[in-house]
């Protein structure tokens, strides 16, 4: 009980996260798009610079319904999530000066193939293959295992100190239970896609304070 206790209020903020504007909102990776309430086909396909008759054949759907919450694919399969507009996300803004001072390490060594933009994404879209290795970006205690928040799919969250968390989700595999003592570059999660999304990409956030930052001022170049 008090372990739970504990982590309500770092889930409770995440779950504010993964629910505003719809019950099952969540980051859509790269290419895919999280229906809204009120949303259509037609008004999807206009946002992403796409015809009706593609998003229904890359999505395998038979007829015009769509349910809240629902991933679609808004790029071609194999495509570049570049070619139209993007999922209704807004262009990155310039990487800012760190709420903390604190150098964290990328969890895995995949290209960011989706931007913190603040807004319809709270975090980075990072490249993987299906298994391979998610690591701890920097030490720390884990604080959340488990898939209780949809959006998130299987999920990790490390605390670092009393203003830092990282965030890791997608993950196909959870390696280490809630309380444990982790290691900067220690293995946590193997990759492979949860909660509808596909298994070539995770999901990463960094909180200060309990509000999504962009990574990147937090991270080695690449």
């Amino acid at each position: 009980m008090n372990s739970l206790l504990r982590v309500a209020p770092l889930v409770a903020a995440l779950l504010l996260t993964a629910c505003a504007g719809t019950p099952d909102a969540g980051p859509a990776p790269a290419g895919f798009y999280r229906v809204a309430q009120g949303d259509t086909l037609w008004r999807i396909a206009s946002k992403s610079g796409r015809s009706v008759a593609e998003i229904k054949r890359w999505n395998k759907l038979d007829n015009n319904d769509i349910q809240t919450g629902q991933l679609l694919r808004v790029t071609p399969p194999g495509g570049s999530p570049s070619s139209g507009s993007p999922s209704g996300s807004k262009p990155a803004p310039a990487p800012s000066k760190p709420a903390v001072d604190m150098q964290l390490a990328w969890p895995v060594p995949g290209q960011v193939v989706a931007r913190y933009n603040g807004s319809t994404m709270k975090g980075v879209a990072l490249a993987v293959k299906p298994g391979e290795p998610v690591k701890a970006a920097a030490a720390g205690k884990v604080v959340y295992v488990g898939g209780g928040i949809r959006a998130y799919g299987n999920l990790i969250v490390v605390k670092h100190n009393a203003r830092v968390i990282t965030v890791y989700a997608y993950n196909r595999e959870l390696l280490v239970k809630d309380g444990a003592s982790v290691q900067a570059g220690q293995v946590i999660a193997n990759a492979g896609g949860s909660a509808g999304v596909p298994n070539d990409r995770v999901h990463f956030e960094v909180r200060v304070d309990g509000k999504a930052v962009d990574p990147t001022p937090y991270m080695p170049s690449r």
